[in-house]
This record gives C-alpha cells, structure tokens and sequence, in this order.
C-alpha cells in the first residue's frame, strides 16, 4: 500500500502538484489506503450481497431508514448553509477561484468539504440498505458507479484542491441531497407516501446541476486563475459521464412509463368499447331469441 501511495503522490504531483500541507493529518486523508479499502469492500458487498439474501426474507429497516435519511437532509442543510456562507465571506469568484486567496474562509470550506468527503463513505448504506430490503433493482450501474467513484474522487479533491473552484459543486450537490434524503425519509413512513410528488423531480435537479457544474467548471477554464487546469478537465469528463447515466436512468424510468400508462389507457378505452358492443351484440341475440320463442 505505500508504494500505491507513492506513485499516487508522484502522478498526482505532476498533475497538479504538491498536496495541500493544510489537510496532512486529518483524518482518513493522510494516505489513500484506508479509502481504497472501504471502496474494495463496498464493491465485494454489492456483489456478495444479493447472493447472501437470496433466500432470506428481507429487512423491513423502517424505523433506521427515517433515522439515517433525517441525519443526512441534517448534514447535507449543515454543508450547504455553511459553504454558500463560507463562499460569500471568502468573496469566491464565480469565474474562477484559487485555493489560496480567500483568507480564513478557505479554512472553512476546507472544514465543511471534509463532512463532504466523509458523508459519501456514509451514503454507502443506500446500496446497503437496498441490499437488506432486497430491492436489487434499485442496485443500478448508475448507483454504483456513482456511490464508488464519489469517495474516492473527494479523496484527492481534499488533498490536492480542497478550496477554491472545489466549492461549486458540492454546494449544489448538497442543496439537492437535502431534497433527496427528505424525500427518501418521509418515503419510509408509508402513510406519508400518497403526499410525495417531488421524486420525478429531483432527478431534473440532479442533471441540472451537472450542467451548471460544467457550465461553473468551464468559466475557469475560458478565464483561468492559479487553480489547477488537469482537475477542472477532469470534472468537466466525470460530469459528462454523470449526464449520460442519469439521463438514461431518467427515459427509462419515467418516459417510459408515461408511455406504458397511455398505452395501458388506451387499451382500457378499446376494452371498455369492446364490452359495450360485446353487451349490445348480446342484447340483440337475447332479444332475437325471445322473439322466436313467442313465434
């Protein structure tokens, strides 16, 4: 593991140079061992664990479901108050901001960023979670290509960028997440359901804001300032990817079933047609038939 350290460090240093001496020795950020780690043993649960559950019945999780969704809306309402503050008090620039010039403020962001890091090992129970309930379809490429590759992004983005042009993002992921894991909460209340209408929409949040994303990302590339270009390239890609997959994820999931709904409405017009004719054909013969027997 100290030798992927090390060519991490030196690859990475070449990329976008020397790791910020602000972050060294916080916790889990001081090599990338233990993240590797955790992101190997999420991966091998996503797929050891359906085959564990297979013939067992699955966990109900209500009461820890409403608990751990109420502590992330808490978390994610904590960051996004605390970096559209931080951002304001810093004076960010929008177009493009460096890691180094925003004061005491770029401490700050650097500490609620930190939370941000941490809160995607936490969001690891999501996948878990629809392990345990044994609602493996919700297990997509999609979520799991997202829920791993987050973690480990953060890492290098709270060791190398962890400030500055960084902010962006997380904001907006966090205004969303609040919306999302209110949703996910109040969902686990079965006498709350019939009132949840904000679902389809949360996913038009979610691809507006990689857009925005990479609207925000881009403005730093048109007018550059001392943050590193490698990394803005980079999320300018990861937020393409995202765009892609939850698109897809969007059609399939809601177009298509507005589509299976028109076409379930129109069948249901044909059956309702046909059983009025089927019943006046009826009518007529049973009319036909008295007529003949008082013939």
């Amino acid at each position: 593991m100290e030798v992927l350290d090390k060519t991490i460090n030196s690859y990475f240093g070449v990329w976008l140079g020397p790791r910020d001496p602000r972050v060294k020795g916080w916790l889990l950020l001081e090599n990338y061992t233990p993240t590797f780690i955790f992101s190997a043993l999420y991966l091998l649960i996503v797929w050891l664990g359906p085959k564990y559950m297979r013939n067992k019945q699955p966990f109900s999780c209500r009461g820890i479901l409403v608990v751990y969704n109420l502590g992330l809306t808490l978390l994610s309402l904590y960051m996004f108050y605390e970096l559209v503050t931080g951002v304001l008090e810093g004076g960010y620039n929008f177009f493009c901001q460096d890691t180094h010039s925003g004061g005491e403020a770029d401490m700050k962001i650097i500490r609620v960023l930190w939370w941000y890091y941490f809160s995607k090992l936490i969001e690891f129970m999501d996948t878990f979670f629809f392990i345990l309930r044994k609602n493996n379809h919700q297990i997509t490429v999609l979520h799991v290509y997202h829920h791993a590759t987050m973690l480990n992004i953060w890492w290098f983005v709270m060791n190398w960028v962890p400030c500055g042009h960084s902010y962006f993002g997380a904001t907006l992921n966090s205004f969303i997440h609040v919306l999302m894991y209110s949703y996910y909460g109040l969902s686990a209340v079965p006498a709350m359901r019939p009132y949840l209408w904000w679902k389809k929409y949360i996913t038009q949040g979610q691809l507006i804001q990689f857009v925005l994303t990479i609207f925000q990302t881009s403005c730093g590339v048109v007018w550059p300032c001392a943050f590193p270009q490698g990394w803005l390239y980079f999320q300018i890609s990861y937020m393409i990817s995202l765009i892609i997959l939850f698109t897809n994820f969007y059609i399939q999931t809601y177009n298509k079933k507005a589509s299976s709904r028109r076409k379930e409405y129109q069948n249901g017009s044909m059956a309702t047609a046909n059983g009025y004719t089927n019943s006046f054909s009826s009518l007529e013969n049973n009319v036909k038939q008295r007529k003949q027997r008082k013939d």
